[in-house]
């Protein structure tokens, strides 16, 4: 480990205010600004890892599941008036942590705006929804939201709801598993569209990749999934939805969850960050090094042991140089890509 201040990372995903707000805490926002023993991210761990920014995910958890096609139990999509309740508490926790963090967090709407955070050393948050369970057919909460922050969505998560069909976790197995976008789900990638929201692919089962890539003008980013080539994982993106990425100039996250970068689909902390590297490698070759980027889901999965919280970001830095990636690609792949896109995305 290196005494040189750690590579800003801005990250594509993380679960933080989900852990946070299903803490209990009365005042959670307190929370994120001293060390936790729990949990993958606060505001000290960020600072000593470079944990510099990144999409801040917006997630309402299933309080029911149904007997899939497979027998196994998966998750049903919250109502609209417990994902609107629920939704509030979220963006309004995000609020919260960056008014009393001194400085310490911003939220931003812009990529200049997350330049600007990132050289004043305020930690760069981008409001994303997981699963838009939250937002009416009319898409009138979608005008609200996109006032609050609103820059990034994933229409679902891993289940069904009204927009589309999310991807449940299989292994192995193809992500081409049942129907895509709905006609809502058509309609909010285009209102999206309108308001330069980003669409995040990740959760999408292939079918819906594929309607999003028809409907949407802009670059096609997957926030958090891995290559199926390396690891058969339905969450993770084929070969062919990387070339349509590749040729969209869009951008994958590689996602540190141990069960999408291992080739036996296990969460086993003690997973070397070879397995990771070894992601990245493929995802070079197949889409180019400007199409890269990390999209750790901290506070979401299950990640190796070397990479237990924020604070040990440098250590994949770490792997990625002694693989030989020079410090413009370490650069590129650790937060010049996200931002590129992003920019283009928003054109701001």
């Amino acid at each position: 480990m290196t005494t040189d201040a750690p590579v800003p990372v801005f990250d594509g995903h993380n679960d933080v205010l989900l852990r946070l707000w299903r803490s209990g805490t009365k005042a959670a926002e307190h929370d994120f600004l001293r060390e936790n023993e729990t949990g993958h991210l606060d505001l000290p761990r960020a600072r000593a890892g470079g944990f510099a920014g990144g999409l801040f995910a917006v997630y309402v958890p299933s309080s029911a599941t149904a007997t899939g096609a497979d027998g196994k139990p998966e998750p049903l999509a919250p109502s609209l008036a417990e994902a609107q309740a629920a939704t509030l508490e979220l963006v309004s926790l995000l609020a919260r942590m960056e008014r009393v963090s001194d400085g310490g967090l911003t939220i931003c709407r812009t990529a200049g705006d997350i330049r600007g955070a990132m050289a004043a050393g305020s930690v760069a948050a981008v409001l994303h929804v997981e699963g838009a369970e939250m937002i009416d057919p009319d898409l009138k909460m979608l005008d609200v939201l996109y006032q609050a922050g609103l820059r990034s969505i994933g229409p679902v998560w891993s289940r069904t709801n009204i927009f589309g069909y999310g991807v449940p976790f299989r292994f192995p197995s193809s992500p081409d598993i049942g129907p895509g976008l709905t006609e809502e789900g058509k309609a909010l990638v285009r209102a999206c569209n309108d308001l330069r929201i980003m669409v995040d692919l990740s959760h999408l089962n292939e079918q819906g990749f594929w309607d999003v890539a028809k409907v949407s003008d802009a670059p096609l980013v997957a926030s958090h999934s891995n290559v199926h080539a390396l690891t058969p994982h339905s969450r993770n993106l084929t070969d062919r939805q990387l070339d349509a990425i590749r040729e969209r100039d869009g951008l994958v996250g590689l996602n540190f969850g141990t069960m999408f970068m291992r080739e036996d689909g296990r969460k086993d902390p003690d997973t070397p960050l070879d397995a990771l590297v070894r992601h990245i490698d493929y995802l070079v070759d197949r889409i180019g090094l400007d199409r890269v980027g990390l999209g750790s889901d901290f506070d979401g999965t299950t990640v190796p042991n070397d990479l237990r919280d924020a604070s040990r970001l440098p250590a994949l830095v770490a792997a990625m140089r002694k693989k030989g990636y020079d410090e413009d690609a370490v650069t590129k792949i650790c937060s010049g890509n996200w931002i590129r896109v992003l920019e283009k995305t928003w054109q701001s």
